[in-house]
Order: structure tokens, then sequence, then C-alpha cells
């Protein structure tokens, strides 16, 4: 990918997990564990974010205290709740991932698993669709409890 490319990627895949930092901020603590499972919506989004920016699907591991329970067929949620605080903590971890790898992406990259086969441009875009589409989930969520909805994000922020 030429250079000019990975800016824009950056720029658009950095603003789009911004706006998911953003919807996490907002959420009021009487609504981060509730029926609608906010919490569990922004770990989802993380941990995929994260996933999908493996140099090995097959050697993945989350950082901890995170595990791959995502992976899990039957759908169990983790052990526990995690805090805004570790959520945070683990999206900005990602967004330096996902940084460093647009900037350093090469032709020949690939994303392979057991479902999938995409280039590293094709799974750049998946990614970036997985965030934008939770992130939109979780400022309705925002706004049907009342809360504010985070602005707009037109570009990534500063590293």
């Amino acid at each position: 990918m030429n250079d000019t490319l990975k800016t824009t990627l950056w720029q658009q895949f950095g603003a789009a997990i911004d706006m998911l930092g953003n919807a996490i901020t907002a959420c009021p603590d009487r609504s981060w564990d509730t029926d609608t499972q906010f919490w569990y919506r922004g770990y989802h989004t993380i941990f995929f974010l994260d996933y999908y920016l493996a140099d090995d699907a097959a050697t993945f591991l989350p950082p901890a205290p995170f595990t791959l329970s995502e992976m899990d067929p039957a759908g169990v949620l983790p052990e526990r709740v995690y805090s805004k605080a570790e959520l945070l903590t683990y999206l900005k971890f990602c967004r330096q991932k996902c940084y460093s790898r647009i900037t350093t992406a090469n032709d020949t990259d690939r994303f392979v698993n057991e479902y999938r086969n995409y280039s590293f441009f094709e799974i750049l875009l998946y990614n970036m669709r997985h965030v934008q589409h939770h992130t939109a989930q979780l400022n309705m969520l925002l706004r049907q409890g009342g809360a504010d909805v985070p602005e707009w994000v037109s570009q990534a922020g500063e590293l």
C-alpha cells in the first residue's frame, strides 16, 4: 500500500476507534452493567478489533486480563464484567496496534482463519465496519437511556 492510502486508512479507522472510545466513556455508571450489556458490547467490539489486527489468527491471545471467551461457540460471556477503565485501556492498546499495522503493512499481508482469507486491506475495511456497527449500537443505547451521545469524529486524534 502506498503512503497516501495508509494515511487515509489510519485517519478513518482511527476516527472509528475514537468514536468507540467516546461512546464507552459517555456511558453512565448506572447503565454499564444492565440488561442491555453495554460493557459486553464494548468488550466484544474491542476483542474483535484486536483479533482482526493479529499477525497470525491461529496464535492470537488478547492481553491480560482478557481471555479467549469470545471464541467460545456457545456464546459464553466472560467470567466477569470488565470495568470501563479496563476496556478503555484495551482500546488504547488496540488503537496503537491498528496504527502500527497500517503503517507497516505490505501488499502481501493477509488475515487467514478457518472462515476468512482476506488481504490486509480487506480485513481492515471489514474490521472498521465491525467497529462502526457496534459503536452505532452503543450510541443508540446511550440515546435510549437518556445520556448524551458523543459528537462525530471526522479524523483520528493524535496517538
